[in-house]
């Protein structure tokens, strides 16, 4: 796997190294090296050659770099040009939507250079401006993306593919379409497109906006009620759709299941807490509708992935459900 050195002027490095870990999971092979007000030039060498050193991979190091001109980029710039550094490659103008991509990207590349090229594009797609008028005319964001129903354009009763939409994941999420979905997940399952699938965000115009304008690059995001997946699954012209399914709860799973929607298995990244549920991982609250909800899914020969991200290990079904129903019994008896 590529190594990622992160190099900024005071600690930036380390504070925008703690946000990725937020969305993206912790990560091996990534260091933060600073430049402070006390240091020099061949203080900050020193630390970024000591970075490298603590790395699996010492050839394919990819150096994400605050500031083009700065005293990292500098040092940087300097290492590379050095014998024996021919794979280290950096870039320049670090910034979260940079960070999560590289992070996706080293995944399933081997080359620095590689995931750099990558990169470049997305982190330039990050940089957006609210008002968007305020945007220069050459950088105004791209228009929305059409609803779900784009398919409409295509006659009723057109086959595509195979006539049944590929489910390439299914995901119960509390919040939905956010960082850790939009860049970890997608990464990991490459979909056509998102699908939420929620009867009250279909109907809540805000949300709804704020979801498909939170898609990454290149996936179409759409937003449809429950109804409306059933009436998806089982038409034939999204035979050639890869989907990434999002519930907000393993009730709407079940609905989707029972009118239809061919789902086998089901991640489980985050159940709100609410009053009444009791917590049963760092992420997951449930209170005895959901236990209840759960057994029917697994009844119906649904599968569980239990983790928040692709990079965790997947945590126990069964010990989930047994501690989910102690704690609720000791909640009934209190």
């Amino acid at each position: 796997m590529v190594s990622i050195v992160l190099a900024s002027h005071g600690t930036f490095a380390e504070g925008i190294k703690m946000s990725g870990q937020m969305i993206f999971g912790p990560q091996e092979n990534v260091a933060a090296v600073t430049l402070m007000p006390e240091m020099g030039p061949d203080d900050l060498r020193a630390k970024l050659l000591e970075a490298v050193a603590g790395f699996e991979d010492q050839d394919q190091v990819l150096f994400l770099v605050d500031l083009q001109g700065g005293t990292p980029w500098n040092q940087v710039t300097l290492l590379l040009g050095e014998e024996g550094h021919e794979n280290w490659v950096a870039v320049g103008g670090l910034n979260l939507p940079m960070l999560v991509s590289a992070y996706g990207e080293r995944m399933g590349s081997d080359s620095a250079a590689e995931v750099a090229k990558a990169i470049y594009s997305e982190a330039k797609a990050g940089v957006c401006i609210k008002p968007e008028d305020l945007a220069p005319a050459e950088a105004a964001p791209a228009a929305p993306a059409a609803p779900a129903a784009a398919a409409g354009a295509i006659p009723p009763g057109t086959v595509l593919g195979d006539g049944h939409i590929k489910i390439a994941h299914c995901r119960v999420d509390t919040r939905l379409l956010h960082g850790q979905v939009a860049t970890a997940w997608t990464k990991a399952i490459n979909p056509d497109r998102i699908i939420v699938v929620s009867d009250g965000v279909a109907h809540d115009e805000l949300r709804k906006t704020m979801i498909v304008q939170a898609a990454p690059p290149g996936v179409k995001a759409h937003v449809i009620p429950i109804k409306k997946m059933i009436e998806v699954a089982k038409d034939p012209r999204f035979g050639a759709t890869k989907a990434f399914l999002l519930f907000e709860t393993p009730q709407d799973v079940l609905k989707a299941i029972e009118g239809g929607v061919d789902i086998k298995n089901v991640n489980i990244g985050s159940m709100a807490h609410s009053v009444g549920k009791v917590v049963v991982t760092n992420a997951i609250a449930m209170d005895q509708a959901d236990v209840e909800c759960l057994e029917a899914l697994q009844a119906k020969g649904v599968t569980f992935d239990i983790r928040k991200v692709p990079a965790d290990s997947p945590e126990n079904f069964e010990a989930m459900m047994s501690k989910a129903k102690s704690e609720l019994a000791a909640q009934a008896q209190a």
